[in-house]
C-alpha cells in the first residue's frame, strides 16, 4: 500500500500557487493526474488549488478584485467532464515587456561572457536563459558573435584545474617586469570593468594573488593538488599593483565620460582640450577607455599604455576585414 502524501504546510501550499500557474500557462491542457505528480501532491489536492485560482487576480481600485478580467479562470467543462487543466484567463502575465532585437543581442553577448566562467560554464544555466531570451524578443536577435580572445585558453585550463583539483602554471607578465613563471591553486575567475581576473594561491609568492588574465599566457595543468583553496581571498584586487598615471588627451567637451576618473588635481584645460591623469593599475587597461570615445581621446603616455592601445585597436579593426576585401 503505498504512503500517503502528508498534509501541505502553508508555505508550501504559496511555493506551490507561485510555481503552478507559470507550469499551467507553459503547457497548455495538463491532465490532473500529471500536474499531480509533477507538484508531488494528491488528485483531490491539485483539483482543490486550480478551483482556487479562481478567486485569485489582480486587485482593483479599493484593494479587492472586482471584474471578472482581473481574476483567473479555468475551462470549468474541461476540468469536470475530462479531468484536464486550462487557465482560460491568465491576469495579463502572458503580457509581458518585450525586448527589441538589439536589446536581446546585447544581453546575449553578455550572457555569453558570464558563460565563461568555470563556475557557471558546466551548469546550464546560461544556456537556458539564452535560449529563453531569444524567444522572449519582439524580433530575432541579431547574429552576435563574441570574438574568442587570448584570455579564454586560460579560463578553460583554470576551469579544468578546478574540476580536476590541481594546480595550474603560466607565464605572467606584470607592467614594466620581466615574466616570471608562477605556479597557483586556483580559487575564482571574477570580470569587472569588462577586466579578467584569476585569484589563488600563488607558490612563488606564498600568498593569495590576483593575476590580470591579460597579462597571461602559456597556461598548462599541473600534477600538483590544490592546497589552498579554502583560504581567504584578498578583497577586490588589494593584491594589484599601486595604481599608475596614464596621461590621455580629448576635448574638453567629451570629459564628462571619463567620469570618476576625473578629480580637480588630475585635470588641466587649455583651449578646450582637457589633458588628464588616470590613476589604472594596470596602464594597458586604458585601451578600453580609449574605445569607447571613437578616435577622440588620446593616449599620450607612458609607452606601454599607447602601444597596447594602438595594437587593441589594430586588432579589432582587422575583424571587420573580411579576406581578400579591397585595400
Amino acid at each position: 500500500m503505498s504512503a500517503q502524501p502528508k498534509p501541505l504546510l502553508a508555505a508550501e501550499r504559496v511555493r506551490l500557487y507561485l510555481t503552478l500557474v507559470p507550469y499551467l500557462l507553459e503547457h497548455g491542457q495538463v491532465s490532473l493526474d500529471e500536474a499531480a505528480e509533477e507538484f508531488g501532491v494528491t488528485r483531490d489536492e491539485m483539483r482543490a488549488m486550480v478551483e482556487k485560482l479562481t478567486v485569485i487576480g489582480l486587485p482593483g481600485d479599493s484593494g479587492y478584485w472586482q471584474q471578472p478580467q482581473e481574476m483567473f479562470d479555468i475551462n470549468w467543462d474541461l476540468l469536470d467532464e475530462e479531468d484536464v487543466i486550462e487557465i482560460t484567463n491568465d491576469v495579463a502575465l502572458r503580457r509581458v515587456p518585450r525586448f527589441t532585437a538589439r536589446e536581446a543581442a546585447a544581453l546575449l553577448a553578455g550572457l555569453q561572457m558570464v558563460a565563461a566562467v568555470p563556475a557557471v560554464s558546466d551548469s546550464g544555466l546560461v544556456a537556458g536563459l539564452i535560449s529563453k531570451l531569444s524567444r522572449g524578443a519582439a524580433d530575432a536577435p541579431a547574429d552576435v558573435v563574441v570574438a574568442p580572445s587570448a584570455v579564454d585558453e586560460v579560463r578553460e585550463v583554470v576551469a579544468r584545474g578546478v574540476q580536476q583539483g590541481v594546480a595550474v602554471s603560466f607565464t605572467y607578465q606584470a607592467p614594466d617586469a620581466e615574466p616570471t613563471t608562477r605556479t597557483v591553486d586556483p580559487v575564482q575567475i571574477l570580470i569587472t570593468n569588462a577586466q579578467w581576473y584569476l585569484q589563488g594561491w600563488c607558490h612563488l609568492r606564498q600568498a593569495m594573488r590576483t593575476f590580470h588574465l591579460d597579462r597571461v599566457s602559456a597556461p598548462q595543468l599541473t600534477e600538483i593538488p590544490i592546497t589552498h583553496a579554502g583560504d581567504h581571498v584578498p578583497e577586490a584586487f588589494s593584491a594589484i599593483q599601486e595604481d599608475r598615471e596614464v596621461s590621455v588627451r580629448l576635448p574638453a567637451r567629451l570629459a564628462p565620460l571619463l567620469g570618476a576618473f576625473l578629480s580637480a588635481d588630475n585635470v588641466e584645460t587649455v583651449d578646450d582640450v582637457v589633458t588628464a591623469r588616470l590613476h589604472l593599475a594596470d596602464p594597458r587597461s586604458i585601451k578600453r577607455i580609449a574605445a569607447r570615445f571613437g578616435g577622440a581621446l588620446e593616449v599620450i603616455d607612458p609607452a606601454v599604455a599607447r602601444s597596447a592601445t594602438r595594437e587593441w585597436a589594430g586588432a579589432g579593426l582587422a575583424l571587420y576585414q573580411s579576406p581578400g576585401s579591397a585595400g
